[in-house]
């Protein structure tokens, strides 16, 4: 195992000819995949690994100037896939840290054969003649809730993710795993999902791309989707899931994985 693999935790199941990547999203880490990939290794061979600054990772591996943006997690994703020798793959990815597929697919369009991006966005924050979820009041106060008191930000932050009470299941994993994270990454990597912005580039993005949306989501508008299906560059379709919560592969798998199986082998570009 390389150093690249040994820092990400990866994991690689499955025998299959196609790879499918599964990236997760902010407070999780790769468990967050475990009621899927059951229904992926017979099929496909499966890299699963964590974002740095997740709290299964080494903090000391953490770099606050690296991941200042999200460009750093690019170069993670890129490394990953040159370490392990992939030469394409379908990218599977959540909410902000979505786009670094997006990203990467960019500059190695040969390395992504599709981008299935779940209640995924382009950026958070409102703007005029766009609407993100939050305004620039909603982050300031919850960057400042991370900073001053995490485990009572985690307790708040978890339910209203989650779309459940404190005391359901998939509650208790994120909590789980947001409190996991050190303090101070969580606030470096809350700063960089919530000031990220890459509006502009999605146009570039050419790779075919599957959005799944939660029907009711307290972190993203259901219309970030279609924003999404409008300002990408390639072939793209949306579909709006009856799921609740951000998180629908945690709180919801029995309805999100056969919608995930079924657009991991669709083909849209025909």
């Amino acid at each position: 195992m390389g150093i690249v693999e040994k820092a990400h935790n990866v994991k690689v199941l499955g025998s299959g000819e196609q790879v499918v990547v599964l990236s997760h999203g902010f407070g999780t880490d790769q468990s967050v995949w475990k009621y899927l990939v059951p229904y992926l290794i017979e099929d496909y061979r499966v890299i699963l690994y964590d974002n740095m600054g997740a709290g299964s990772t080494n903090p000391d591996y953490y770099d606050f100037e690296r991941y200042s943006t999200i460009d750093g997690f690019v170069y993670d994703l890129l490394a990953i896939l040159e370490e392990l020798q992939v030469k394409s793959c379908v990218f599977v990815g959540h909410s902000v840290l979505s786009m670094v597929g997006a990203i990467a697919s960019i500059t190695r369009p040969d390395l992504f054969s599709k981008l299935v991006l779940i209640c995924a966005t382009p950026r958070l924050l409102n703007d005029k003649d766009y609407i993100g979820g939050f305004d620039q009041e909603d982050i300031d106060q919850m960057l400042e809730g991370i900073h001053s008191n995490y485990k009572a930000w985690c307790s708040g932050f978890a339910p209203t993710v989650i779309g459940d009470d404190m005391e359901s299941a998939p509650v208790q994993e994120f909590s789980r795993t947001l409190f996991n994270m050190r303090p101070d990454i969580a606030l470096s990597l809350a700063q960089v999902k919530f000031q990220c912005d890459i509006r502009h580039i999605l146009h570039m993005v050419k790779v075919p791309c599957h959005i799944l949306q939660s029907a009711t989501d307290n972190v993203l508008p259901v219309q970030v989707a279609e924003y999404l299906h409008q300002h990408l560059g390639g072939p793209s379709i949306v579909e709006i899931m009856p799921t609740g919560g951000h998180l629908p592969h945690l709180s919801s798998p029995n309805i999100i994985i056969p919608v995930l199986l079924r657009h991991i082998r669709l083909d849209i570009t025909k």
